[in-house]
This record gives C-alpha cells, sequence and structure tokens, in this order.
C-alpha cells in the first residue's frame, strides 16, 4: 500500500511540475469541450482523496472544509483562483499525501463503508480504495495534461 501512495505522491509532484510555467490565466481557463480546468483538476484531487480515504473510513477529513466544498465531484469551478489561493491548493495536494501516508502507518483505518463509484467499481476496504485512488488520479492527470497542450498553444 505505501508503495502506491509513493507513486500517487510522484505523480502529483510530475503534475506540479508541468503546471509550473503556466501562467493563473491558463491554470484557470476552460478550454472549448471543457468542463473544468487546470486549478479546478487539482484541487479536486484532493478532495477526493479526503472522501475515499477518510470520510469512508468514518474519520475526520485533514484539509480546510473549503477545498472539499470547491472541488467535490459534481463541482465545476465558479471562480478565478489567484496565485496565492493556487499556492494553498498545491501544498495542500502534497500535504494531504504526507498525512496519508503517516495515517497508514498508524493503522487509523480500521473500518470503511463500502460503495461503488460512477465507474461501476466496488470498494469494499481501505486497500481497494487505495488502489482505486491511483485509478482516479492517472484520469485527472491525463485531463490535466490535455488541457496544458489546449491553453498552451499559440
Amino acid at each position: 500500500m505505501q508503495t502506491v501512495i509513493e507513486n500517487i505522491i510522484c505523480t502529483r509532484k510530475y503534475l506540479l511540475d508541468i503546471c509550473e510555467p503556466l501562467s493563473i490565466e491558463q491554470l484557470n481557463t476552460i478550454p472549448n469541450g471543457f468542463n473544468n480546468n487546470i486549478i479546478w483538476n487539482i484541487g479536486h484531487l484532493i478532495a477526493a482523496q479526503q472522501g475515499i480515504c477518510y470520510i469512508r473510513a468514518g474519520l475526520a477529513t485533514i484539509v480546510n472544509e473549503s477545498i472539499l466544498e470547491q472541488f467535490k465531484s459534481g463541482s465545476k469551478p465558479n471562480k478565478q483562483w489567484n496565485l496565492a489561493e493556487f499556492a494553498i491548493i498545491k501544498q495542500t495536494l502534497i500535504d494531504s499525501l504526507d498525512q496519508l501516508k503517516k495515517d497508514v502507518e498508524q493503522g487509523i483505518f480500521h473500518k470503511y463503508e463500502s460503495f461503488q463509484t460512477r465507474y461501476g467499481v466496488s470498494i469494499n476496504n481501505f486497500t481497494e480504495a487505495i488502489q482505486f485512488l491511483s485509478f482516479h488520479e492517472g484520469l485527472h492527470t491525463g485531463t490535466i495534461v490535455a488541457i496544458k497542450k489546449l491553453v498552451t498553444q499559440p
């Protein structure tokens, strides 16, 4: 399980690296054919991780409630984020996984509420949740890469 979390950390660092040269305007741009932007996708990774890992395990979330609200599943960008707000999102993207890693090591995930994802995947325990989280991260990584290509075209 720790290996999966380490892989997710690497993926998230990769996302931050590819976002580094983008302007705040590019990060906030919703290209034609999309219903969200890069910032929303990054924030959504945080919100989804909190829901899949903590809320379903009956535990309190470890990030600011406003992040959960703004980026939860089914939401859409409702504002233009500024650089200071994006800096918080970027820091939370890494910090939330560092804390997850510690929480796994401490064994706090004892129970888990089973559910079925919109993709038809049944998640019945915390191990399955981490495995699904990796898949979910990959989906949004692909979306972020696609949006980046569109917002950097001349």
